[in-house]
């Protein structure tokens, strides 16, 4: 038995409020809450566009007390009815907010009205939450904004500029979220780009600069495309199984509250070596040529990857930006847990796996005509950063 579970049971079993049900992580948090704490109840805040999706979900989950409560962050009391919304108030010990709009072209007036407007609403139901041991807020590293150079954990407002809506919803999110430290429990996560599991490679979307260039490369094209830029940065990406078991931990452990964690690797490596390691498993050859982000751009306009590139045209930037995230905090409390980030070259193969397999399923299935195009499905849900427009982490 874990020592999560040990300590879980000490104190009685928990109530767990999630947002961002069915997504990505919000499907990975539940499974892990009802493995590590048998006992406990969770309440789970679905959108009705998401509840089918869900009860498919929850139906799989033997033995879990899950209840679904059909609801909107953006709505008073979250959309629930009153006898809902009491029975939280009374009951819950720890909530997960996840649920964010994340698509890096989604509208500032949209990003707003549920990132941060939805923020609020959820502090509100914290403050009126009697058990409440905790108020787990999911933000992002790139609440940084343009910032270049070692960025801390407790550092957020520091002139930066933003580049998108989601970077500056998220940054005013997250100073909802501190002001309210005063008198709620909280603990801000900032994951990195979080990309499919380690051990499976399974993951519902495939967006963001890293695997912009697992398919450039491993695309039935004759040439595989150029990185853009120069690939000298880091590029930072965690695997869901890391995210969830580590927000975990630091959700049980009581030195976590009022504290900030990078949810990063800890060592990433630059943009260019990952490409060439995409490279080499596809026996693919790199171009001997680099591209500047703008003509990247430009290329990405073009017919043949046009569709592909719509998710994807807002997130070249972070290929080529040179920020680096200090994760002391997170390091500390999971000193003498056995849970690490893993190094992305111990998983890389599974993640390539899986996106060549998914492509293959794609093309037969739908007679894809773009060779690229593997956007999700109608109705999928969105994943954190720069690769999460749903409300659905």
């Amino acid at each position: 038995m874990s020592d999560t579970r040990k300590k879980a049971e000490a104190t009685g079993p928990g109530t767990y409020f999630i947002t961002g049900y069915p997504g990505f992580i919000g499907k990975r948090l539940v499974e892990h809450i009802a493995r590590e704490d048998p006992q406990a109840q969770i309440y789970a805040l679905v959108q009705p566009k998401m509840l089918k999706d869900a009860q498919k979900h929850a139906a799989r989950l033997e033995g879990a007390r899950l209840e679904l409560l059909t609801g909107d962050i953006v709505d008073m009391h979250l959309g629930l009815s009153g006898e809902e919304y009491q029975r939280l108030c009374e009951r819950v010990t720890d909530i997960f907010h996840l649920a964010a709009v994340s698509n890096l072209s989604t509208p500032k007036e949209t990003a707003w009205r549920v990132n941060v407007d939805g923020t609020r609403n959820m502090l509100e139901l914290a403050r009126d939450c009697a058990r409440l041991r905790r108020f787990n807020s999911f933000s992002s590293c790139y609440v940084s904004g343009d910032r270049l150079g070692v960025i801390a954990e407790d550092e957020l407002d520091r002139g930066q500029g933003f580049r998108n809506p989601y970077e500056e919803t998220k940054f005013q999110a997250e100073k909802l979220v501190l002001r309210a430290s005063s008198t709620v429990p909280v603990t801000i996560f900032r994951p990195c780009s979080v990309v499919g599991d380690s051990r499976t490679g399974e993951i519902d979307r495939f967006e963001g600069p890293y695997y912009l260039g697992i398919l450039l490369v491993t695309s039935p094209m004759v040439v595989p495309l150029p990185l853009p830029g120069n690939g000298v940065a880091p590029l930072n990406v965690v695997p869901v199984d890391y995210v969830v078991s580590a927000v975990w931990h630091i959700s049980r452990d009581p030195r976590g509250v009022g504290r900030t964690f990078h949810l990063v690797d800890p060592n990433p490596m630059s943009a260019r070596r990952v490409y060439e390691l995409i490279a080499e498993k596809a026996n693919r050859k790199l171009p001997r040529f680099n591209l500047s982000a703008r003509a990247a751009d430009v290329m990405l306009r073009l017919p043949v990857l046009e569709k592909l590139a719509r998710p994807q045209r807002a997130a070249i930037s972070y290929v080529n930006h040179l920020a680096i995230y200090n994760c002391h905090n997170t390091l500390e409390l999971l000193d003498g847990t056995g849970i690490r980030c893993p190094p992305l070259g111990s998983y890389l193969d599974q993640l390539v796996a899986y996106v060549r397999e998914q492509y293959r399923k794609r093309r037969e299935s739908l007679e894809v005509e773009d060779p690229l195009d593997l956007s999700p499905a109608p109705g999928s849900e969105e994943a954190p950063p720069p690769s999460r427009s749903s409300r659905q982490p």
